[in-house]
């Protein structure tokens, strides 16, 4: 059985109305609204077809359909027409990014808010982290007569501070030239990196500093790590609950607890693993209670080696074509303020 322009168009017409109004759709329905010049009657015979073709469901006795899972894909794939994205929601993005620039995660945070807001479903973010975190600054700092304060920068503006604790501290003069022997051998590496010859180098600066030397490079494996680990951004949680689809009090509790467990989040969006865009509808997302969702994910970059994820979660009902190019403008505006914060140039 064929997919001829004639059902096509039927399909088109029960996803669009379906996703403005949550309600299943009728022929009755399809025939005054979308004047497709065929009677009722055709129009259920087409959609007796495309139901058994797996495009469309009969979700309980009533006349009307609502889209399947495969429905959606035939649509998103090859039927969706792209909207571009208003002028007042350009420089509403634009607004948002521009006013915190200056902080990552305050950043983040914001973008989340506002992309929620604007498609009215719920916006996870990962923050940008480099594959291969290298050290940008070591700096050691005299805490007490027992303690020094060891701080570690990653390029991709990682921070962690560690409390190196020993019989007795170097004075503040040893410990600053410390600091400065630590940046010349391990400024620009990564841990992957740091092999016995960076090592051995290392005793060799720190030759008459050997007790704290083991604090320090185990520091240093643990900040640089923790420099890759993905942090997520989470905002729009009663969006997605408010959907009638969730009207449900199992399923949406079921869909809440998953929402809250970040390791899912994570692995939602690592599932974005190429820089195009991906929706994933329905059945096609691996965690149970999200299978009557739909998550489009866009990666965008800080640097070519340190990029972040942007995922939308909405029912499969959503509307695709304006999540899409919410996303995209959200992706241009922020990949070209975070470029310029990686180079170090002022936001302007």
């Amino acid at each position: 059985m064929s997919l001829n322009e004639r059902k096509i168009q039927i399909l088109q017409a029960i996803i669009n109305d379906y996703i403005e109004t949550a309600e299943p759709v009728g022929s009755r329905t399809i025939a005054k609204k979308y004047n497709l010049g065929i009677s009722s009657a055709t129009i259920r015979n087409e959609m007796s077809d495309l139901e058994e073709m797996g495009f469309i469901l009969q979700p309980h006795a009533s006349a009307g359909r609502i889209p399947s899972d495969l429905g959606y894909r035939l649509y998103v794939d090859q039927l969706m027409q792209k909207k571009e994205l208003g002028t007042e929601e350009q420089h509403y993005l634009q607004s948002v990014i521009s006013r915190n620039v200056g902080h990552i995660d305050y950043l983040l945070e914001e973008t989340a808010k506002a992309l929620s807001a604007l498609t009215n479903y719920t916006t996870i973010i990962s923050e940008p982290v480099s594959r291969r975190a290298r050290i940008k600054q070591i700096r050691l700092l005299p805490l007490d007569a027992s303690s020094v304060l060891l701080v570690i920068a990653s390029e991709n503006n990682f921070i962690k501070n560690h409390v190196i604790q020993m019989d007795m501290a170097p004075d503040e003069i040893q410990i600053f030239n410390m600091g400065m022997r630590l940046n010349q051998v391990l400024q620009g590496y990564s841990v992957q990196e740091i092999d016995g010859n960076v090592i051995s180098c290392l005793r060799n600066e720190l030759a008459e500093y050997q007790e704290i030397l083991p604090h320090i490079l185990k520091a240093m494996e643990k900040t640089m790590h923790d420099a890759e680990k993905v942090q997520v951004h989470l905002s729009g949680t009663k969006n997605i609950l408010a959907c009638p689809e969730f009207s449900d009090i199992q399923k949406a509790k079921s869909l809440f607890q998953t929402l809250e467990e970040k390791d899912v989040l994570v692995t939602l969006l690592e599932g974005s693993n190429s820089e195009d865009m991906q929706v994933l509808i329905g059945s096609e997302n691996s965690v149970q209670s999200m299978q009557d969702c739909s998550v489009i994910t866009a990666t965008y970059k800080m640097s070519d080696d340190t990029r972040g994820t942007i995922g939308i979660v909405g029912p499969t009902r959503m509307d695709y074509s304006q999540v899409i190019s919410v996303l995209n403008g959200m992706v241009s505006s922020m990949e070209k303020v975070l470029k310029n914060l990686s180079e170090g140039k002022p936001k302007g």
